[in-house]
Parts: C-alpha cells; sequence; structure tokens
C-alpha cells in the first residue's frame, strides 16, 4: 500500500449521548445536518469525506491550510446557526494532524489518523484543535492566534504531542464558552414584585450577593453579573439563556420586601430539559436575609450534586453585618457602580459619587462591614484616572484593603483589590500577580480577578498567559465586553492587528449605531495599515462630548497622518478649556507620533516627576515607536521593571514620517 502526505481532519458532535438519551430522533437530525453542513465546505476547500464514524466524521485534505480553513468555515457556520432563535445547538469538535497515511480502498490508515482521532477532544466545543506539524504549516497563513496547549500525552501515542488551539474570533468573544470539568450555574437577575418600586436595588444587590456566595463554593463556576444583568427583563427562554451563557443550570425568581417582611421565591432549572431541580419559597423577616441566601446557596450546591467543604459553608453561613441599614446601603452601592459601568447613565461622574456615598454610609453605620470595605475598594480603583485623578483613591482604597483584609484574610475581592494597587499605584509587578494568583485561588470563579491578572501579563508582555486569563475572563462573563476589547489589546501589542479588527468588527456589527464602537474599529484598521477602510469610519464625526471618545477619534486620525484633531484637543486639554480628567501619557504619545520629541518627553517627565505615573499602562502602543529607541524613553521603561524591547514590529505612522 502506498503512503502520502495528508491533513486529517476528525469531527465529533459535542453531548451527542446524553442528547441521543433523551431524544433519539433529535439526535439523527443533527447527525444528517453536520453531513448537510460540511458536503459543500469539502467540494470549496478540496477535500473528501473518507467515512462516518458514530458521531463524528473522518476527512482528508491535501494540505494542512484547506483543513484549517475548511474546520474554521465550518465552525463559522455552526456558530451563525447557533445563534439562530430557537435552534437546538449543534456544536462540534474539530482536530487536524498532518502525517503519512496508507490508502486501503476508500479508507485511510496510519499513525496520522489515530494522533487526529486523539487531538480532538482536546478542542472545545465549537472549537478547533492542531498538531505541532499542522501548526508549522499554517503559522503565518492564518488571520488567527494559535494558542500553545503544551505537550499533550495521547492515547496509544508514544511520544508527547504539542497542540495548539485556534482563538477563532466569534469565540473569543464568548458565544462559545470553554468546557469545565466544574457544573457551570448563572443566577438570573431577581424580579423585584415589592409594593414600592424603589425596592428595585434591593433585588438587584440580592442578585450580586447570591453570584458571591455561590462563587466560594470552589465545585461551581457561576457566571459574573455583567453577562447576567443583559437578561433582566428578557423573554427568552431559559434553554436559549443556558446555551447563550453555557451553563446546564439557571436560578431565578422574585423578591418583594414590604416593611421589614420579605418573601423570596427561588428556582434551579436545568436548561437542557426546562426542568426544576429545586424551588423554595422563604417568608422570612428581613433580618434572616442571610440565612436565606446562605440557605439557598446550600441547597443549589446540593443539587447540582457538589459537595462544601467545611469552609466553604462557614464563609456562606458567616454573616456581612448585623446592621441591616448597612446592608441596604451596600446594596444600594452595589446597583449604582454596576449603573457606571454598566454606562446606563449619562452623568457618570455623579453616578460614581453616589456609589461612593452609599458605600461610606454603610461604614458609618457597620465600621466593621468587611465586604463594604473591599466593594469601595474596587470601585475607587476602577474609577481613577475615568472621571478622578488616581493618587487621592488609591490612598483611601489602601486604607480600605489593609482593614479588610485584617477582618476576613479569605476575600477573593480584597486581595483582588490588593493586587491591583500593587500593579498600579506601586507597580510591583511581582507582588501584584502572587495576589492576583491568591484572589483566583479563594474564588475561581472571579471573572475581575482573572481580567486584571491578564491585564497584567499583557503589561509585561507575556501575551499567551495573559490571553488565557482574559478568555477565562470571557468564560465566566461571556457577554461582558471589557474582557473581549482587553482581549483586543492582546492582539494589538502582539501585532496581531488583523486578528483585531476581525473581533472588533464582530462586536461593531452588533451595535452599528454606536459611534464610539465604529471609532475604536476605524482605530484597529488605522493601526493595521489599512488607512481607506478606517478612513471610511472615522470620517465626518458625530458630535460626542464624551472626552474618551473624543481622544480614540483623535489618536486614530493621527495615526492615518491627520494631526489637526489632535493638535486642537491637546491644546484644549493643556489650557483647561475641556473637563474631565486625562493623562500626560496620552498628549505625549500624540507628539511622540508628530515627531515633536521634546514636546512628547516634557510630558512624559511630568507624569514621571509629578504626574499619575502611568506610562506602564500604554507604553506598549504603537504612537510611541518614533521615540522608542531614545535613551530617555528607554530609561522611563527600564525605571519601570518592564520590557524595553516590544513583542510586535516598530511601526513607522505617516505622521511621524513628516507626510
Amino acid at each position: 500500500m502506498a503512503r502520502r502526505l495528508a491533513a486529517i481532519v476528525f469531527t465529533d458532535i459535542a453531548g451527542y449521548t446524553s442528547i441521543a438519551q433523551a431524544d433519539e430522533a433529535a439526535a439523527l437530525r443533527l447527525l444528517r445536518e453536520q453531513e448537510k453542513i460540511v458536503r459543500p465546505l469539502l467540494e470549496s476547500h478540496r477535500g473528501r469525506k473518507v467515512k462516518s464514524m458514530g458521531d463524528g466524521l473522518l476527512l482528508e485534505f491535501e494540505n494542512a491550510l484547506d483543513a484549517v480553513e475548511c474546520g474554521v468555515a465550518l465552525q463559522r457556520q455552526l456558530y451563525d446557526r447557533n445563534s439562530r432563535e430557537g435552534s437546538k445547538p449543534l456544536q462540534l469538535r474539530v482536530g487536524i494532524h498532518l502525517g503519512d497515511v496508507q490508502r486501503q480502498g476508500t479508507d485511510i490508515l496510519g499513525d496520522a489518523v489515530n494522533i487526529a482521532s486523539r487531538i480532538e477532544p482536546l478542542a472545545e466545543p465549537g472549537g478547533v484543535c492542531l498538531s505541532e506539524q499542522v501548526f508549522a504549516q499554517v503559522r503565518n497563513k492564518v488571520p488567527y492566534t494559535l494558542e500553545n496547549l503544551g505537550p499533550k500525552t495521547l492515547k496509544g501515542v508514544r511520544d508527547p504531542v504539542n497542540v495548539y488551539r485556534v482563538m477563532l474570533p466569534w469565540a473569543v468573544e464568548g458565544a462559545a464558552p470553554s468546557p469545565s470539568t466544574y457544573p457551570r450555574i448563572a443566577v438570573l437577575p431577581l424580579t423585584n414584585i415589592s409594593p414600592d418600586p424603589r425596592d428595585e436595588y434591593f433585588a438587584d444587590g440580592l442578585t450580586e450577593e447570591l453570584i458571591s456566595m455561590l462563587s466560594q463554593v470552589r465545585g461551581l463556576r457561576v457566571i459574573s453579573h455583567t453577562s447576567v444583568n443583559q437578561y433582566k427583563g428578557t423573554s427568552k427562554s431559559v434553554a436559549q439563556i443556558g446555551s447563550e451563557l453555557g451553563v446546564a443550570s439557571i436560578l431565578e425568581g422574585s423578591v418583594r420586601k414590604a416593611g421589614d417582611q420579605l418573601r423570596i421565591a427561588i428556582q434551579l432549572i436545568d436548561t437542557r430539559t426546562d426542568e426544576h431541580r429545586w424551588a423554595e419559597t422563604y417568608d422570612r423577616k428581613l433580618e434572616n436575609v442571610f440565612a436565606i441566601q446562605a440557605d439557598v446557596a446550600e441547597r443549589a450546591a446540593g443539587a447540582l450534586k457538589v459537595e462544601l467543604l467545611r469552609s466553604e459553608r462557614e464563609a456562606i453561613e458567616e454573616k456581612p453585618t448585623s446592621d441591616m441599614e448597612a446592608y441596604a446601603s451596600f446594596l444600594r452601592a452595589i446597583q449604582l457602580s454596576h449603573s457606571f459601568f454598566a454606562g446606563t447613565t449619562e452623568d457618570t461622574r455623579k453616578v460614581d459619587l453616589k456609589a461612593e456615598g452609599e458605600y461610606e454610609d454603610a461604614l458609618r453605620r457597620d465600621p466593621n462591614f468587611s465586604a463594604a470595605m473591599s466593594g469601595l475598594a474596587t470601585h475607587l480603583i476602577a474609577v481613577a484616572g475615568i472621571t478622578r485623578p488616581p493618587k487621592p483613591l488609591f490612598a483611601r482604597a489602601r486604607e480600605l484593603v489593609t482593614k479588610a483584609l485584617e477582618l476576613n484574610p479569605n476575600s477573593s475581592d480584597a486581595h483582588t483589590a490588593k493586587a491591583n494597587l500593587a500593579m498600579q499605584s506601586d507597580r510591583d509587578w511581582a507582588r501584584a500577580e502572587a495576589e492576583f494568583q491568591q484572589a483566583i485561588v479563594l474564588n475561581p470563579s472571579s471573572s475581575g480577578a482573572r481580567l486584571w491578572y491578564g491585564y497584567l501579563l499583557d503589561v509585561l508582555q507575556r501575551f499567551p498567559e495573559a490571553k488565557k486569563q482574559t478568555l477565562a475572563a470571557i468564560d465566566l462573563d461571556p457577554l461582558w465586553p471589557l474582557a473581549r476589547f482587553q482581549f483586543i489589546a492582546h492582539l494589538d501589542h502582539g501585532g496581531e492587528f488583523d486578528a483585531a479588527v476581525e473581533l472588533r468588527k464582530k462586536i461593531y456589527e452588533r451595535e452599528p449605531d454606536n459611534v464610539v464602537l465604529r471609532w475604536g474599529l476605524g482605530f484597529s484598521y488605522a493601526r493595521a495599515g489599512r488607512p481607506q477602510e478606517a478612513l471610511e469610519l472615522l470620517e465626518s464625526p458625530a458630535d460626542v462630548s464624551d472626552l474618551g471618545a473624543r481622544t480614540v477619534h483623535a489618536m486614530a486620525m493621527l495615526v492615518l497622518g491627520r494631526p489637526e484633531e489632535f493638535r486642537k484637543l491637546a491644546t484644549d486639554l493643556e489650557q483647561g478649556r475641556l473637563p474631565g480628567y486625562f493623562s500626560d501619557p496620552v498628549i505625549a504619545g500624540g507628539y511622540a507620533a508628530l515627531g515633536e520629541r521634546e514636546r512628547a518627553f516634557h510630558f512624559l517627565e511630568r507624569d514621571s516627576t509629578e504626574g499619575d505615573r502611568i506610562l506602564w499602562a500604554n507604553y506598549q502602543e504603537l504612537v510611541f515607536d518614533s521615540i522608542r529607541d531614545d535613551p530617555r524613553f528607554v530609561a522611563l521603561i527600564r525605571a519601570m521593571g518592564l520590557p524595553t524591547t516590544l513583542g510586535r514590529p516598530l511601526v513607522k505612522l505617516p505622521s511621524a514620517s513628516g507626510r
């Protein structure tokens, strides 16, 4: 039998066995649909179907590039199909290997076939995994990040095989959460049915508290608030929400608060069968709310067959405060803080201060309210540099974090805040990393800790690790825009400009009327050296008063060699004609791109000596490429303990070249 080189693809329907057990006819329909979708893709990518193997297919291609492009096209079609309302999910795993095969009739045999079949289960539902041999052939030929998963020991294969995952843009965006060995659960916003509509804050805050409490159970993975809050008042079915969030269980219910009386109705639903796993109605006094929360968390864990450790049970049953007025202020603060970061109000400065006021009121009523301390510290750190200068906010946050950890050394939120202070204020990268890692150990469901840890790793130019943490944040908070934008930053800083464009396009297509998203996509085109496409989005800008949005537009035009808007913005800021906070390094970057080195270093040195010292946050931006070899710039970067080289090639901008 003649031997020849071929690219081998294995597919497999995720969860097929359970689907077939529940509905054999539906499972057979999925098999037929898989064949129907694959057939035309094989024709267009010069592949052939070798045979069906249970719920999967064995496919053969003449080269690795055709195989990978076909696998990606297949997953894109399935993503579009699964996004349509009412579709029963059809998710495939795809594994690809390149090696020698032997033909036997229409069949193929050999180690290459075996290796491809062992790689396929390593892919997440909706994902594609490759062997080292395939990676070597396509690494510079596909517009996707290929993440190294490291050497894997495969059954029946003597030596470990290096495996790579294709980072599909729509999967990164959160539509196809990666699998977990832990049960995944989402707590939908509790419905407020209180006589007073102003008690909405109580239902919202209680939802967040249940998320926080369930997150203390290390055997669960709990979807974060940002994603579940988008289903408030939704008419979507439990099955559809479960599919979008990648969860098998949903906790939902209602809250009725009247004076000191409280009624909470709660139910745990299986998203695949729409059956109730558990339900309960609590009629108690308001002061018993903590006991209710603990009971819900314990019974939900029990229904999901997750055994609680003694330390977890103790943490769940511990009362955060004995002052109910302090607790009410705490819940109002949570609602306001979420409103600020969701951008649901134009007066962000006012909402920021109101949230701070409610946190401070909670602490006046109960000076030992550890959760309120961590909450306020987190809020202050997050708004620093957005609505107010960082230094005074960091000082207050440090006081709060120190005391919060004295009261509760096992607070994941407090460790996250401490890590952020080490990173943003002290630039102590090692201590920040240790604190982020501790926060994640204490609460593996903390999307915030993972997101900020990914940010730190990006600053240190450890991009594969940064992507891993940000993807974990997306997995825990699939609809959180900030996590997707951070992943785009990883791509930009690593020089993967075209991949960043593809991700931004997906985000913009969902909100085509959003001017900030339009400008962001335009900026990505500008970074990628695609000026015509950038100008189509950036020319004739809308009248947007937000300083941050104006800065994005001005800098994008500057990168395209059109500096007029930046010069006007910089002059207005320097002369105090624009309200709002801005940082010296942003202005310095603009002057650096213009080739005005001395003006750039005026602002950089001012930031370093008397400013907020935040060059660390944007030193990788391409506007600094024209001064990156200047000894003064190198000294500033070295003084911060950061790499003085980049993970991407230098970019020569039109404005920097004098054109």
